[in-house]
């Protein structure tokens, strides 16, 4: 009896010290430990967004029963008819960030390449904090600003101008009053600037200097130097550019204060518009009814979505061009 005992400690033992030498390959007891908590942790997050899935789906289950597939086509939102169509919001989610991004994109690359490649540190430190500190202004005080100063300039020296030189497309017709889809693409893009201006500037900062001696050795222009150096931070560079539509896609505050909140697809970039977020935010506290009630989390389901696959797909090119280059390195 006692040597089946002794055999069967001798196995426990033996496995125990195989799942110690998984969590530790050094063998030792506190690193093991140590490393279970962190797996602990890591699949904590996991189960989370899991669980946050899962309660939007089954929370928007009547709406999706309800509608299928035409809520993500339908443009009639009547809460009282009961009758609710997520494409006006989809929309004016789109149409806003795309705004964002036209606008943005250039003027990020262009702080990031004179933060890496042009200005002296004693200039690119202070210049990369203050645009870094605009990161961290809240969306409400970005709204205020919009409000009264940003609206009332486009609508009397810029939304004019552009009537009149292209007026003759759809994109800029109907009444000029500061406060619609251009104006919220516009705050937008200064929210989002900070955001794709830094990450770019790591992507920079991680191409190995050989590549910019390799391009100066044969000849290179500084400027086409720079060519070199954007082109090997291309899948970089693009990642930043998804992150910065993920931050836009789910801007909440500042956008619903100049966007106009109207559920209505039109060409104009001068009309009202709505953002999904927006429309979360402002009638939430309104939704009475289960359907209601139901409509709006499927928004909130269909914007989780969108945004963790873009964020997702934004993680994975920032990593495949850092992978490269051994690491995100120096910020300017």
């Amino acid at each position: 009896m006692s040597v089946a005992r002794t055999d069967e400690s001798l196995v426990v033992a033996g496995k125990w010290a195989s799942w110690r030498h998984t969590l530790s390959p050094t063998g030792n007891l506190g690193d093991a430990i140590f490393r279970l908590l962190m797996l602990l942790v890591a699949l904590f997050v996991v189960a989370l967004v899991i669980a946050m899935v899962f309660a939007l789906s089954t929370d928007s289950m009547l709406a999706i029963r309800r509608f299928g597939f035409r809520f993500l086509t339908s443009t009639n939102w009547n809460p009282i008819k009961g009758e609710f169509g997520a494409l006006p919001f989809i929309y004016g989610t789109v149409m806003s960030s795309l705004i964002a991004l036209v606008i943005s994109v250039p003027l990020s690359l262009g702080i990031a390449v004179f933060l890496v490649e042009q200005a002296p540190p004693f200039i690119a430190r202070p210049i990369g904090f203050l645009v870094e500190l605009l990161a961290a202004i809240p969306s409400v005080v970005y709204g205020l600003w919009g409000i009264f100063v940003l609206a009332p300039f486009l609508r009397v020296y810029v939304e004019p101008v552009l009537a009149r030189l292209f007026g003759w497309t759809p994109l800029f017709t109907g009444p000029i009053t500061g406060i619609g889809l251009f104006t919220g693409g516009i705050i937008l893009a200064i929210m989002v600037t900070p955001i794709i201006s830094a990450v770019v500037r790591d992507v920079l900062a991680a191409v190995p200097s050989t590549q910019r001696e390799a391009a100066l050795a044969l000849g290179a222009t500084k400027w086409e130097t720079i060519r070199v150096v954007l082109v090997n931070g291309a899948p970089g560079i693009a990642g930043a550019v998804i992150l910065g539509l993920g931050r836009a896609l789910g801007e909440t505050m500042a956008v619903t204060m100049l966007i106009g909140n109207r559920p209505e697809v039109s060409l104009s970039l001068f009309a009202p518009s709505y953002t999904i977020a927006s429309a979360i935010a402002n009638e939430f506290t309104e939704a009475t009814g289960d359907l209601y009630l139901s409509a709006l989390v499927e928004l909130g389901l269909i914007l989780f979505l969108v945004t963790f696959i873009v964020n997702g797909f934004a993680r994975f090119l920032v990593w495949n061009v850092t992978r490269r280059t051994g690491g995100v390195g120096r910020a300017a």
